[in-house]
């Protein structure tokens, strides 16, 4: 990347080497346009990527590069400036709810009262747990997006207007309950002096608002960009308001898979609108999928007019490489899937699904459990969600629970009304979420992606890519 705009978004395709593009803009900074390597700072979303980076630039290049998480940024900038800080424990904001139900709500019938509005008089265990969860997601994005406590009341009148009234009365009294565990979680941060991850971010804002930065650096480079929050966009701003830094961001649309915690598209697609100055490229040549199975992700994924229009190119060729395996039988497809894969000699396969536990349905008393890696006989595989799977790859990959089921893919779990209000990633097309998950699970893979499908609750995905007769193969048994 020899662009040196003031502002830059590298569209990369899935495979087509976003961490070679992100280095080969640091060598060309440091080797041909004489940058100190201490002026530019690198950004990734996870410590896994950010570890990588860190060993590749100093085993072939030795640079000595900041390159941090956002967190690990947020941490910097308060220590930088002398700010004390705890981190809270990551399930701090969990047991705080447990407590609230356990101890709090049964010697309050207010909160008896609210639970009974919302849940019923006879609610079961896994209606409680669901109630959790949303609250747990709804403080998270709350935060994640730097919202004041004066909001709640906002939010009170929006849906005291939007709602009828049977579903009023539940939403403000799950809201009552949301914004008492929020202060309660809250006064525990400020009695333990701690901050939570949403807190790194948020503070680090402020303080650099107050006390400005103390390293200048120049160059500014965010990868996975398409996974950014508005609080965390808020932050790269800031520092190249303190800067004049120039600023890469390198990341694909097509992956952007984090919505639930607080990541909004807008921020991608909009990038010459939020930098007035900036200047778009995109890298159409990828390395990793054959060119077949290219063609059926890229038609897939760009049903949604909303996103960028890439086509990307591929010089590997592989006739079918989309098997879709038919079969009822769960345990048994999985096994005759992998022996027919094992046929060929594949030491590289990773199994994905929609859920943590989707695998224990498809697996029996005849393998071999060791972490996340399974052995069926002699032939071994790793299995992941597909959102842990974003960013890896394999030789062969298999997808299970692609099914028409509640917690199937697509999943049919309905967003909660009140998570709108906290959530600023606008829905452009149905299912568009579930469908860009769907797309990085196809594209995980060098050579083909098998899919495990039942012969009668075909998912809507299954069924649409079954119309490409060239380069999806059907295998029914």
């Amino acid at each position: 990347m020899l662009s040196n705009e003031k502002a830059t978004l590298v569209v990369a395709g899935a495979g087509s080497g976003k961490s070679l593009t992100i280095i080969g803009k640091i060598v060309y900074l440091v080797n041909y346009c004489h940058v100190n390597p201490k002026d530019i700072l690198c950004i990734s979303f996870t410590n896994d990527a950010t570890i990588n980076l860190k060993n590749n630039i100093a085993k072939n290049y030795n640079f000595k590069i900041d390159i941090y998480t956002f967190h690990k940024l947020a941490l910097e900038i308060l220590k930088q400036n002398k700010i004390p800080f705890i981190i809270a424990p990551d399930n701090y904001l969990e047991e705080t709810i447990d407590n609230f139900f356990d101890n709090i709500v049964p010697n309050n019938k207010n909160y008896m009262n609210s639970l009974k509005i919302i849940l019923g008089k006879k609610y079961s265990d896994k209606e409680l747990n669901n109630l959790k969860r949303l609250i747990n997601t709804f403080i998270s994005l709350f935060k994640s997006n730097n919202y004041n406590v004066s909001y709640f009341k906002d939010i009170l009148k929006k849906i005291k207007f939007t709602l009828n009234y049977k579903e009023y009365k539940v939403n403000k009294n799950i809201l009552l309950l949301i914004i008492n565990i929020y202060l309660l979680y809250e006064d525990g941060l400020r009695q333990e002096k701690a901050i939570d991850f949403n807190d790194m971010i948020n503070k680090s804002l402020e303080c650099l608002k107050v006390n400005g930065l103390k390293t200048k650096w120049k160059y500014i480079i965010v990868d996975e960009y398409q996974d950014t929050s508005v609080i965390k966009f808020a932050l790269i701003k800031e520092i190249i308001r303190l800067t004049n830094a120039n600023f890469l961001a390198v990341g694909d649309d097509f992956q952007s898979i984090y919505r639930f915690t607080g990541c909004t598209l807008y921020i991608f697609l909009n990038f010459t609108k939020l930098l007035p100055y900036a200047k778009i490229f995109q890298i159409v040549n990828t390395y990793r999928n054959p060119q077949e199975l290219i063609n059926v992700a890229g038609k897939f994924i760009m049903k949604n007019r909303a996103q960028q229009r890439k086509i990307l190119r591929s010089g590997k060729h592989l006739d079918y490489p989309v098997k879709i395996y038919f079969s009822d039988d769960k345990v048994k497809a999985l096994k005759e899937v992998l022996e027919i894969i094992n046929k060929n000699k594949v030491e590289e396969i990773m199994v994905l699904g929609r859920n943590n536990k989707d695998i224990k349905r498809y697996v029996d008393k005849e393998y071999k459990i060791e972490n996340d890696i399974y052995t069926y006989k002699d032939i071994s595989f790793r299995y992941l969600t597909m959102h842990k799977s974003k960013g890896l790859e394999s030789e062969v990959v298999i997808l299970i629970n692609i099914e028409d089921s509640l917690t199937g893919m697509p999943t049919q779990i309905k967003q909660e009304k009140l998570l709108k209000y906290v959530n600023k990633q606008k829905e452009y097309y149905k299912y568009e979420e579930e469908r860009r998950l769907f797309y990085v699970a196809l594209t995980r893979t060098k050579t083909i992606t098998y899919i495990i499908s039942p012969n009668d609750k075909q998912s809507i995905f299954v069924k649409e890519i079954l119309k490409d007769k060239r380069n999806v193969e059907a295998i029914k048994k």
